[in-house]
């Protein structure tokens, strides 16, 4: 589970990256702090769901 969510938080902030770069900005960033919310380190929205 964690590397399940490892995986999808770095596609959002690639995606993220790749949006702030094609000039979508606001899309972007919430791209990339969405994806620091799924990620298993630090803040995890999942946190309480997976032990």
């Amino acid at each position: 589970m964690t590397f399940i969510l490892w995986l999808i938080a770095v596609i959002l902030v690639i995606f993220g990256i790749v949006r702030i770069v094609r000039g979508e900005v606001l899309l972007g960033a919430v791209l990339i702090v969405i994806g620091l919310l799924v990620g298993p380190g630090g803040v995890s929205i999942f946190g309480a769901i997976s032990p």
